[in-house]
């Protein structure tokens, strides 16, 4: 009984001894590992061993490239240049500087510009000085027209209203554009290089082959046929009926003769 007794005595106070170790252990580890995450990404434990990845931060990213668009039809118009409204006074060619910069395209409004675009068009493709109803003249105010709604869908892609006048002004285009190709053919040619239109033909008529529409193709196949077959077999009646004809009148005329 006494043996017991000591062996449990011995057995708690070894229990207490692995206690108080295990504590030591683990407050050692953590310091160790507190102190390597401070000191950088190094970092071994005693107790199953890993490793901090570096934190990355991304300041010095790469600058996003702009979207560079077709070129506008208005680039070509230098920002010295005269407003319409003023080319033809003699006195705004001898003013100062200022002026001049105030009264030329660098500080014009984008209505003024087209205006100005429109104008050398027109004057590509008149026929005359005076020539502003004509069927070329239409076609270049729309295409300055056409050329200015592309160029606005291109920023706004979801402007319905514009994109639906440019699809009727091309239409109508088309139509002024097959008209000259149809009457003046050398005018045609000439607009189209002249504004740098390419003139397209229109799609062939397709339509949807069903099953109802072939079989009635088939039977307006099988009934022209018939009728030809008709027409000819008349055709022959009427051949056999001249010659016969023909042959009764050479007899009556032998026998009358004899």
């Amino acid at each position: 009984m006494f043996a017991s007794i000591a062996l449990r005595a011995a057995l708690k106070s070894s229990a207490g001894v692995l206690r108080e170790s295990g504590a030591l252990c683990s407050a050692v580890t953590v310091k160790t590992c507190s102190s390597a995450l401070l000191s950088g990404p190094r970092v071994s434990c005693v107790t199953g061993s890993f490793a901090v990845q570096p934190l990355v931060r991304h300041y010095a990213r790469a600058a996003k490239k702009k979207k560079t668009g077709p070129e506008s039809q208005l680039s070509d118009l230098p920002p010295t240049m005269l407003k319409m409204d003023y080319t033809a006074v003699p006195l705004a060619q001898t003013t100062d500087d200022l002026v001049k910069r105030l009264l030329s395209l660098e500080l014009a409004c984008h209505s003024e510009k087209l205006q100005l675009k429109k104008e050398q068009l027109i004057a590509k493709v008149q026929r005359d000085e005076n020539d502003r109803s004509s069927v070329e003249v239409k076609v270049a105010i729309l295409t300055t027209r056409i050329r200015n709604y592309q160029e606005h869908l291109q920023k706004h892609h979801k402007d319905k209203a514009n994109k639906r006048r440019m699809l009727m002004a091309i239409d109508r285009r088309k139509k002024l554009l097959k008209h000259l190709r149809l009457v003046r053919y050398d005018a045609f040619e000439k607009v189209c290089e002249q504004l740098g239109i390419t003139y397209t033909f229109p799609p062939e008529y397709y339509r949807r082959a069903t099953r109802r529409w072939l079989a009635k193709k088939a039977f307006c196949i099988k009934v022209f046929k018939e009728v030809q077959k008709q027409k000819a077999e008349q055709r022959l009646k009427m051949k056999q009926s001249v010659v016969t004809t023909e042959a009764e009148t050479a007899k009556t005329k032998a026998v009358e003769s004899q």
